[in-house]
């Protein structure tokens, strides 16, 4: 039995549909389960929709139509207009218009699970009914029935006992009758309110499905033919890595590689499933292969560069030291207002950490730790961070860089810089 994952750039138009179903015909002798991501920058736009409904802009039901008219574009070009997949997707929609009929009254990330969640919905309708439409005979599963989590909206923490029991009773069953097809980023919580799984969390959808029915192996289909050292988009000359260790791969996500969700691995790491990234422009290609036992060698450093970053500055009002009550009260504070911390540093009278500047989530941040301390910040930041370095990479990599914060272990070296 295999698993699949097929990311928004893969489904993002017709064609990407096509090749999708090209890509799975080839494993019609296989038992096979489809994650699919939302197409293209749904999830995007999705987030802006949110972003209108809460704030009360005019432009929110004009966002909406931008989004369905997307879809239908793309059915028109896949299904006659008579088919019963534009009924299905509509009455998805529909979900958000009864949304946002309302004013708001709920918390933001209730509101933005409850929104963006539809991306997928839609897109694995519309997967599903091609895959039919060619004979690629299939069963759509809604994948908050089975992904089941606690009540932390936009970061849903699995409940792995209930989740595993779901996904061995339900599946099974219905590979027997052909592939499946199901969300990524999806899961439900016992009151059968939708939450995610965390930005780009259709990889983690993937591996918890592999873990709980005992995959051969997991296929991440990409846009990229591999692992690369680093993001093409930002540096020149980058390579394959053609194998990785488990281990490997987990520290390169924590640090932000952005071609697999960080949460991915570990499940896999913990019954031995291989985890295989491959080009969908090329199903034939190796890709890379992520697996337990394996020494990779490195011809390059792994460079990960994180943008739009803030370096936040922490210390006491009373200008006394920064000790371990300190930092346990501001790690429970970054915790409690769902902020992971990229980089820290600590001094006698200061602690220091670089994270993502997500709005939403920052101002809430600061707001609870100004009470108790005196809080400084610098945004619009830079975090590279380069493992297996050298000192001449560095040296070039932040060449004419103004540095504010430096780290450096025995494999890796972090840099925050404007």
């Amino acid at each position: 039995m295999l698993v699949f994952k097929f990311g928004g750039a893969s489904v993002k138009d017709a064609d990407g549909i096509i090749n999708l179903a090209r890509v799975v015909d080839g494993y019609k002798q296989q038992q096979l389960l489809i994650v699919v991501s939302a197409m293209g920058k749904t999830t995007n736009a999705l987030e802006a929709l949110t972003r209108a409904y809460v704030d009360g802009t005019q432009n929110m039901h004009a966002l909406f139509e931008d989004i369905k008219q997307y879809h239908y574009n793309i059915m028109s070009e896949l299904f006659e207009a008579s088919h019963q997949v534009f009924d299905d997707v509509a009455n998805t929609f529909v979900e958000i218009d009864w949304m946002i009929e309302e004013e708001p009254h709920d918390d933001y990330d209730f509101i933005y699970d409850q929104i963006v969640s539809i991306g997928e919905l839609v897109s694995t309708r519309i997967v599903s009914a091609f895959l039919n439409l060619k004979e690629l005979k299939n069963q759509w599963a809604d994948a908050r029935g089975l992904v089941h989590t606690d009540n932390t909206y936009r970061e849903g923490k699995v409940i792995w006992d209930k989740t595993r029991e779901s996904i061995s009773k339900s599946i099974p069953q219905l590979l027997d009758k052909g592939f499946v097809v199901t969300q990524g980023f999806l899961g439900g919580t016992s009151e059968n309110f939708t939450t995610t799984l965390g930005r780009e969390g259709s990889d983690y959808t993937a591996s918890i499905f592999a873990s709980c029915l005992h995959a051969e192996s997991v296929t991440i289909w990409k846009d990229v033919p591999g692992v690369l050292n680093a993001d093409p988009k930002h540096f020149a000359d980058t390579v394959k890595f053609d194998e990785l260790s488990y281990n490997e791969a987990i520290e390169m996500t924590f640090y932000g590689a952005t071609v697999i969700h960080p949460k991915t691995i570990k499940p896999l790491q913990n019954v031995n499933i291989p985890l295989l990234v491959k080009p969908f422009t090329d199903p034939d290609a190796t890709g890379t292969i992520i697996a337990e036992n394996i020494i990779p060698v490195f011809k390059k450093p792994v460079i990960i560069l994180k943008q739009q970053q803030t370096l936040v500055s922490i210390s006491a009002k009373d200008y006394s030291f920064i000790g371990e009550n300190h930092l346990s009260d501001i790690f429970g504070r970054f915790a409690a207002n769902q902020i992971k911390i990229n980089t820290m540093q600590n001094s006698a009278l200061s602690f220091s950490a670089c994270v993502d500047h997500k709005e939403e989530w920052f101002d809430r941040l600061i707001a609870a730790l100004s009470y108790n301390y005196r809080v400084r910040y610098n945004t619009g930041l830079s975090l590279l961070t380069v493992r297996h370095y050298g000192e001449n990479t560095l040296k070039e990599l932040t060449s004419g860089k103004t540095v504010l914060l430096e780290q450096f272990s025995r494999n890796t070296a972090q840099v925050v810089y404007k």
